[in-house]
């Protein structure tokens, strides 16, 4: 059984032009390489990613530290401990305990991830299977393999674009199609006709795009960009069969107790902030005037209260992200509070592979849905799409249907789709609960 001979790290670019963090690590069967993405609105919950805070180089965002750790003491680690590159769960475990802390704060959640990353592409080599496959023997999942409903990211606000809107994403999502590809030419349909709407309503910049590839015009109001989405949706031929999601990632505006809707703006009124029902109402009359499927984040990572409150009053998805980062011991305390009921995965949230299953499983078990994410700082790496089909998850969300660090995903399930042919089902209007399909 094959063992890593070798692992080294490096840093490359990710898709906002900052360094993040490569791994290669060698066996007997070859070259197996990851890479590490990174969030821009993160969670005070996640684990650490290590940066060097030093502002002559990269304005402080540097990996050098993390690309050290590997290369250090994680590297020489793994090589001396011969762990069979078919044992992800021996290896994370191993990688935990050299680190030693809650958070990953010893070598970073960057360092450490792209090892188990690179370790589990080995795993499969090993075995000579598909990711997605040795992906589903890990987790212990069942047949047929279920391909994700793309929630596609068209229009941009928040923290990941200009302009004044506070929802940070607008989010399509093609759960009439019947296939995977389907799903994603609906999708890429309905984006170039919104660019067009786009560039005909707010001039010729509205075509410029926010980091994942939405869209990103001077739209002040959530309601102005959900008729802007719907009428794309119309105009495509598709009205009735594309729902809508939000990520409001609304922790970034969250002041004093209340939601500041104009935080963009350092004079906002405070006497316009709401209190969490007050947001919880305006969600409520958005659900019912368009078709909105899926929320995410809609209150701050510790106000408890509002999402409990908000549980109750709607009957849709309802995603933790920045309060559950992918981390057991917050999903748990989600899923007693009754705050949300499907979890956003980010591998780098939490650190390892293993942990990731494991969010994952505690998941499925309350009954609720996964999302697999990617991050606002995208790299080429395409392990997520293996691991939305590995763990039947049957909703991914990696950004528009545009810029390559976005589509090298939906290539990837594209090519999955593919190599499956009937082994698999599109989870569509079913994507919340996929897992049990």
């Amino acid at each position: 059984m094959s063992v890593a001979t070798k692992v080294f790290a490096r840093y490359v670019y990710d898709s906002r032009g900052n360094p993040t963090v490569e791994v290669d690590l060698h066996t007997d069967k070859g070259l197996f390489r990851a890479i590490v993405p990174s969030g821009a609105s993160t969670g005070v919950h996640e684990a650490l990613e290590l940066r060097d805070g030093d502002k002559s180089k990269w304005l402080g965002k540097g990996v050098l530290k993390a690309v050290a750790n590997v290369n250090d003491h994680i590297a020489p680690a793994v090589v001396a401990e011969k762990i069979p590159v078919t044992e992800q769960t021996k290896l994370d475990d191993f990688l935990l305990k050299l680190d030693g802390t809650a958070n990953k704060s010893k070598y970073g959640a960057n360092a450490i991830l792209g090892v188990s990353l690179a370790f589990a592409k080995a795993g499969a080599a090993e075995k000579g299977v598909p990711l997605y496959q040795h992906i589903a023997d890990l987790s212990g999942s069942k047949k047929p393999y279920v391909l994700p409903v793309p929630f596609q990211n068209v229009l941009n606000g928040g923290s990941h674009a200009g302009g004044s809107l506070a929802f940070q994403e607008f989010m399509i999502a093609p759960t009439s199609a019947p296939t995977f590809s389907e799903g994603l030419r609906i999708g890429s349909e309905v984006y170039h006709h919104l660019k067009s709407l786009a560039k005909k309503e707010y001039g010729q910049s509205a075509a410029n795009v926010g980091d994942e590839g939405g869209v990103a015009p001077d739209i002040q109001t959530p309601k102005e960009a959900l008729d802007l989405i719907t009428l794309a949706i119309k105009e495509a031929g598709y009205e009735g069969q594309v729902g809508i999601a939000l990520d409001v990632a609304s922790s970034e505006f969250y002041k004093d107790g209340k939601y500041d809707l104009d935080f963009k703006n350092p004079d906002s009124d405070k006497s316009k902030w709401l209190s969490g029902e007050e947001l919880a109402a305006l969600y409520g009359e958005l659900i019912k005037e368009y078709p909105i499927v899926s929320i995410e984040d809609p209150f701050a990572e510790d106000d408890w209260d509002a999402w409990s409150h908000f549980f109750k009053t709607v009957d849709i998805q309802i995603v933790g992200d920045d309060l559950t980062v992918t981390n057991p011991i917050r999903i748990k305390t989600a899923i007693e509070k009754k705050a949300a009921n499907a979890l956003l995965l980010k591998v780098n949230q939490i650190g390892t592979l293993t942990e990731s299953i494991n969010a994952a499983k505690d998941s499925y078990a309350a009954g609720w849905g996964v999302m697999v994410s990617h991050r606002s700082g995208e790299t080429e790496d395409t392990t997520i799409a293996d691991l939305v089909v590995g763990l039947r998850a049957g909703q991914i969300k990696t950004g528009a249907p545009a810029r390559s660090e976005r589509l090298a995903k939906l290539n990837q399930i594209l090519r999955i789709e593919e190599e499956l042919g009937d082994k698999a089902v599109y989870a569509g209007k079913n994507f919340h609960a996929a897992h049990s399909l």
